[in-house]
This record gives structure tokens, C-alpha cells and sequence, in this order.
């Protein structure tokens, strides 16, 4: 398929929102918010790093590259609005397959509202997408990595280990436990990023925030460096799938702590608060689960330490490796 003719195919027939002035069609597209902060966020993915042919479908490419994006979004307390695509597409790559990784995307954008505004495809050696993914929050309610603060409590969204679990089963098991452990497979193939629990916490006064998309031992270490403190982790308190004891305690460990691409949010709340956030999470059928505590203490402050077979130990910085997929 000729250039032109496939971003015609891809181009919107209609803008979904309002702030949309100019997408697809002219040199750049044109966007205007009034009384909010933008938010941008970028995010390439590489054929044979990030994702491989044999465990994603062109679908799932272009739906876990936006969901990724649009997680970032949520972890800065804001509400995805439009997106960016640029794509590198070897000759290998057919046009349904291409139209499918669009497809995928925008089955996850109409969830949020987002509109795909513009972008660019060259060709090249191997599939690389580039997504940049443009939101909005209030003024004044950002939420960041460093606004943690003695006494939190340190809270997770979801169930842990699902996504790797998931890449697990595709890349060793076969179809018939595939099939049995569904669930897994889905989280790692179509995750679905916390937007509508985070935009319901507006009223929240402060609240550290992170994704979770390589582990919250590297999740959880950030906020610990940005915010100077020192986070304690329960390990038994960490929440998983039912499903997930069926695998080793070894594997369980592992997939919990450092398992990648979950896109659910890790952050701290204070202790006044937690019974209001606890309540969102009701409201937006969102597992929450409170995992530890943080401290300020001079000697630990920028770590964290895992609570697990009655010892404290340090938890090091240990994420997802995109290179083992």
C-alpha cells in the first residue's frame, strides 16, 4: 500500500473531542485546551525487544503500545486525550497485519475518548511504533513520584504478576493451558490502564504516583529516590490472582515483584485519606490493596525494604527486562 494511501485508511472520519482544532491532513495537528495542564508522554516500541510475533498479534502490538502511554497518563492523575503514531514498517510487514496494529489501538482509544490526530510512517528494516499520547489534568493536581511523605500508606491497584505470568504461558506452555489460564494471557496481551479510578480521585489532596510497568521493585524504588523516604513493603500483602498459586512460590516471587507490563498504579496516600481513596475504588470497581508503609528514616531514606519470612530485606531496583521477550 502506497504512503498516502494508507494514512487516508487510517484517518478518522470524526474527532471525539472537542479540543481537537486540526488532526490528520495538514503539517501538524493543532490542539486547544484552556484551563488545564497538558501532559505528553512518549513511548517506541521495537520489533523483537519489546513484542515478538510469537507471543503478539498485530492487534495486541497496537493496543499494549497505547495502553502503555495512556498508563503514564493515568499515573500522572491525568485523562488521555489524543495520540501521535509513527511507525517503521519493513517490507515484511502486509498491510492487514499494519491495519490490525491500528486496529488494535483504536479499540483502546474509544474506551478513553482519544482521538488519533497525526503521525508519520517511513520504511525500515524492522516494525518500530512510537506513540506520543497527549492528556490533560487540572491545574494544581498532577500527581508525581516525589510526593510521598511520612506515615503513607503505600497502595497498589489490581493483582501483581499477571502480565508476566501471562508472557510465560505463551512462550512455554501450550494451547490447552493457555486456554485454562486465560485470564494471564488477556492481562498480558489487553491491559487496561486506571483512568477512570484516578480521574475519580480529584479530590484527594496529595498522593505519590507511579505505573506499574516494570515491577514495583523498580516502581516502588523511584518513588523512594524522588521523595527521599523509605518505603516498607509487606510481601504477603502484595495482591494476586487466585490462579497465581497454581505456579511456584519461586515464580509467584518473582512475577509479583518484578513482573512487567501489569500497567496497574502504585502510589502513597495519606492515612487521613485512605478511607476516601478506598471508597473510589468501590465506586470504580477497583481492586486496592495497602502494601506498606513510608518512613522517614535518615540512614534508609531512597530505598525500600521487603517485609517476607519474618526478615527485612532491601529491595533492590530488579524491573523488566524487555530483552528476555
Amino acid at each position: 500500500m502506497k504512503e498516502f494511501d494508507f494514512i487516508r485508511s487510517i484517518q478518522p472520519n470524526f474527532y471525539r473531542q472537542p479540543s481537537v482544532v486540526k488532526g490528520i491532513g495538514d503539517d501538524a495537528a493543532i490542539v486547544r485546551h484552556t484551563n488545564e495542564d497538558i501532559i505528553t508522554t512518549v513511548d517506541t516500541m521495537v520489533e523483537n525487544v519489546h513484542f515478538s510475533a510469537k507471543t503478539t498479534e498485530p492487534f495486541h502490538i497496537g493496543y499494549r503500545a497505547l495502553a502503555a502511554n495512556i498508563s503514564d497518563i493515568a499515573a500522572m492523575g491525568g485523562k488521555p486525550t489524543s495520540y501521535v503514531v509513527s511507525i517503521v514498517i519493513p517490507d515484511s510487514w502486509a498491510a492487514a497485519d499494519l491495519q490490525a496494529i491500528y486496529h488494535g489501538m483504536e479499540e483502546l482509544a474509544k474506551v478513553f475518548n482519544m482521538d488519533l490526530i497525526g503521525g508519520d510512517t517511513v520504511s525500515g528494516e524492522q516494525l518500530v511504533l512510537s506513540i506520543t499520547v497527549l492528556g490533560t489534568v487540572l491545574k494544581g493536581k498532577a500527581r508525581y513520584r516525589s510526593d510521598a511523605q511520612e506515615h503513607d500508606i503505600i497502595f497498589v491497584t489490581g493483582t501483581l504478576g499477571d502480565a508476566a505470568c501471562g508472557l510465560h504461558l505463551l512462550l512455554n506452555a501450550t494451547h490447552k493451558e493457555q486456554d485454562k489460564y486465560r485470564y494471564f494471557v488477556k492481562r498480558h496481551q489487553m491491559p487496561m490502564p486506571r483512568v477512570s479510578f484516578i480521574n475519580h480521585c480529584e479530590n484527594i489532596t496529595r498522593m505519590s504516583l507511579n505505573d506499574i510497568s516494570d515491577g514495583i521493585a523498580n516502581e516502588a524504588n523511584e518513588i523512594a529516590e524522588t521523595s527521599d523516604k523509605t518505603l516498607i513493603i509487606e510481601y504477603d500483602k502484595i495482591p494476586s490472582h487466585s490462579q497465581l498459586a497454581d505456579f511456584s512460590p519461586e515464580q509467584q516471587f518473582k512475577w509479583s515483584l518484578t513482573g512487567g507490563e501489569d500497567f496497574e498504579l502504585i502510589g502513597t496516600v495519606s492515612e487521613k485519606d485512605w478511607k476516601q481513596l478506598k471508597t473510589i475504588a468501590k465506586k470504580t470497581n477497583t481492586k486496592i490493596s495497602a502494601i506498606g508503609t513510608v518512613r522517614n528514616d535518615w540512614n534508609k531514606n531512597g530505598t525500600v525494604w521487603l517485609q517476607h519470612n519474618h526478615q527485612l530485606k532491601k529491595l533492590e531496583k530488579s524491573g523488566y527486562t524487555h530483552l528476555s521477550r
